[in-house]
């Protein structure tokens, strides 16, 4: 597999892809972005290369030799947390679900755009700088105090949510799409509002990834939470209003 020259202090990318045209590819682009890139073909090298590489972002395969790439993926996170973006080549939103489940925080379906893969990657680096930042600010000023939306509690400063009092593990995504519905509750959020002010992501093909990303929130949270408006996108509605509410539905 193709590889970039590493460089000290520059963002370190761990692509898993077993087709090497694709991963040759990836690694062409994400070098002209300047970045480290380190390419394997199977999920036990991934696994490996991962804890050695120790990289900023895995952008992982899920069907892949050895071991698939909901395992890799699980195998990671629990080593070290990190931004995944996984790349299906089924356009089956089960298997969407199921690798945000384990710990991805995007996925894409090929056929893909290089331009949108970049873009894409560059939003889980940036959340990541942005996250980090704002727990080294917590330890300097004082932390904003949690936001408290019915019995659903977010922690910005810790970037942890309870409901009724219990913790629910959430992605970095998935934790900055409930934050951005609950800063503004019963107020509804197009899918684009969300692209934009989420994953910093315009392009209206993007919309299934919010879609998914709800349905993975109200697998965690609940189904009552998150109210549908068909055709526009969706709304936080607290617990104590979303059982009168009829409008409630999937997407």
């Amino acid at each position: 597999m193709a590889t970039s020259v590493a460089r000290p202090g520059v963002t370190t990318v761990l692509v898993v892809e077993d087709e090497p045209a694709i991963a040759q590819a990836i690694v062409h682009r994400f070098t002209a972005e300047g970045w480290n890139v380190e390419a394997v073909g199977d999920g036990h090298a991934g696994v490996a290369t991962a804890a050695r590489l120790q990289p900023d972002v895995v952008v992982l395969d899920v069907m892949l030799p050895g071991i698939d790439g909901l395992e890799v993926c699980r195998q990671i996170q629990a080593e070290r947390p990190v931004p995944v973006l996984m790349l299906t080549a089924r356009d089956d939103e089960t298997d969407m679900l199921v690798g945000l489940g384990v710990g991805a925080d995007d996925y894409m379906t090929k056929p893909f755009s290089m331009r949108e893969l970049v873009a894409r990657t560059k939003v889980l680096l940036r959340r990541t700088e942005r996250a980090a930042r704002a727990a080294e600010m917590a330890t300097v000023q004082q932390p904003e105090p949690p936001l408290v939306v019915g019995d659903v509690t977010i922690d910005s400063a810790q970037r942890r949510v309870q409901r009724a009092g219990t913790e629910v593990h959430l992605t970095p995504t998935e934790f900055d799409l409930l934050l951005t519905l609950a800063s503004s509750p019963r107020t509804v959020l197009t899918r684009e509002r969300l692209l934009a002010d989420v994953w910093d992501w315009v392009d209206a093909s993007g919309t299934r990834t919010v879609d998914s990303h709800i349905k993975a929130l109200r697998r965690k949270l609940g189904p009552d939470l998150i109210r549908t408006v068909h055709g526009v996108g969706y709304a936080y509605e607290p617990a104590d209003a979303a059982a009168d509410d009829p409008a409630e539905g999937g997407s």
